[in-house]
């Protein structure tokens, strides 16, 4: 399409991918939302195969009309060619060419996907601005056990459950900390599991000392309350302010032993329990997607990208909203994304944005960051975790690096920082490239985990990467 209108690439189509295509297509930007689902909505609005013929599609969602909204407004803008949708394509590099003049347009982008499951080639999607909507991925904190088969991430499991219609397991137990876990309880205990026990490392009492943060969000507060009814509902056990100590099994996963936590966020000697079980449903929140902001240099703070009011980062033509600008939920996401779309529109055409019309938005926005700040603080993984690990325990998968020579890095060696562990045990060198095991080989370093600036967003094939600029723009 080359119809003289500015363009505008989205990277994402979760919430707030799908909001500031939205937004961005309804002033006359012409938008490529480029995915790596089969579907648009993301991780948070994911849901069943057309071929599973699922009767009540939003039965496992809270947001289900929002969603629907969405997807309307996406059809109505595809039919009139506002926006066109790749899907099952992975971007695995964004380039920058030199910025405009003076007069405030944008620097030109290529943007290189995979398309489809074999990934064997590359097409190229060229615009004068990206948005980044790339989302977040779960924190994973190692255990003694945490490798057996029938231990998964929260997410995963609700996966499964969102997108196939299947429970991982019938005896399950939901552990970790953080929001997540209650709809990941809920959802398998109404789907006919049995969730033994609901696995909670925070401490009720920093609930009540963030209490005037929280109540600024009345309808979160609801939807807490609401989850809580169906876990007395399905007869849950809850068990606040514990921790799994251990996952157990020779083949796979049968038990798992969990503890309470003292003030100090340790385990309390002499309280350990053993649940049987076939499921363990493990999560300690999330963790915003960089890699594509990192190799275009936007600068980040702390995990996430920093943006300003507009949600641009400091990279010209590159915008940022969603969870890779903070993990803050699905309502906050929309916002972000909603501001983006309407602050692309205006810099594209070359006017200010005006702010008064998207004031409501940028309220909304505040509100849902100072709560899920506040959050933040409440559900913390415990302060002691790393005490758990011990020195056989599997922490890097990939390269099957354990606890002892992590230490050992650190003690006998000198290494005090992520990269020099990788270094001296490969630790981070495999697959994924430490995307999963760098926050507990930091923890266990003891340093603060830092966003790796990585040149490629995940592997390519060195056929690719030989012909990737000879692609034409598809």
């Amino acid at each position: 399409m080359t119809d003289g209108r500015h363009h505008l690439t989205v990277i994402g189509a979760g919430p707030a991918g799908l909001a500031a295509s939205l937004a961005a297509a309804a002033r006359g930007i012409r938008v490529t939302l480029i995915d790596a689902g089969v579907t648009a909505g993301g991780q948070f609005y994911r849901r069943p195969a057309p071929g599973l013929r699922a009767r009540r599609p939003g039965a496992l969602h809270h947001q289900w009309r929002t969603w629907e909204r969405l997807e309307e407004g996406l059809a109505r803008h595809l039919e009139a060619g506002a926006v066109e949708h790749l899907t099952d394509h992975h971007v695995w590099l964004v380039e920058g060419a030199t910025a405009g003049g003076d007069n405030g347009t944008a620097p030109a982008f290529a943007v290189h996907a995979l398309p489809g499951p074999f990934q064997e080639r590359s097409v190229v999607v060229r615009a004068d601005a990206v948005l980044l909507a790339t989302g977040g991925y779960e924190k994973v904190l190692p255990f003694p056990g945490w490798t057996l088969p029938g231990v998964v991430t929260a997410g995963g499991a609700q996966a499964m459950l969102k997108g196939g219609l299947v429970v991982p397991g019938r005896t399950a137990v939901v552990a970790g900390t953080g929001p997540l876990l209650l709809p990941v309880a809920t959802g398998l205990a109404a789907a006919g599991a049995d969730v033994a026990a609901l696995v909670e490392s925070a401490d009720p009492r920093a609930f009540a000392r963030r209490a005037a943060a929280l109540a600024a969000q009345p309808g979160k507060i609801a939807e807490g309350a609401r989850y809580a009814a169906r876990l007395l509902r399905h007869r849950v056990p809850f068990l606040p302010h514990h921790t799994v100590v251990e996952a157990h099994g020779e083949e796979r996963l049968d038990a798992v032993t969990v503890a309470a936590l003292d003030a100090d966020g340790r385990v309390r000697a002499g309280t350990g329990r053993r649940i049987p079980c076939d499921t363990l449903a493990v999560g300690h929140g999330m963790i915003p997607h960089t890699d594509l902001a990192g190799a275009l240099g936007c600068r980040t703070d702390g995990l996430r990208v920093d943006v300003d009011d507009e949600q641009r980062t400091d990279v010209p033509g590159v915008w940022a909203a969603g969870e890779t600008t903070g993990v803050g939920g699905s309502a906050l996401a929309l916002a972000e994304g909603h501001i983006a779309g309407r602050s692309i529109a205006a810099r594209l055409s070359g006017t200010a944005p005006d702010p008064r019309a998207a004031a409501r938005a940028i309220r909304s926005r505040t509100r849902l960051r100072a709560f899920s700040e506040a959050l933040d603080t409440v559900y913390a993984p415990p302060a002691h975790w790393t005490d758990q690990v011990t020195d056989d325990t599997v922490v890097c998968r990939c390269e099957e690096v354990t606890g002892g020579p992590i230490r050992q890095a650190v003690a006998d060696l000198g290494a005090g920082d992520v990269r020099t562990v990788k270094l001296l045990t490969r630790a981070g060198m495999g697959w994924c490239q430490g995307r999963m095991c760098e926050p507990a080989v930091a923890g266990l370093a003891g340093c603060e985990p830092t966003p790796a600036r990585r040149l490629l967003a995940r592997p390519v094939p060195l056929g690719v990467l030989a012909g990737a600029g000879e692609e034409p723009d598809g």
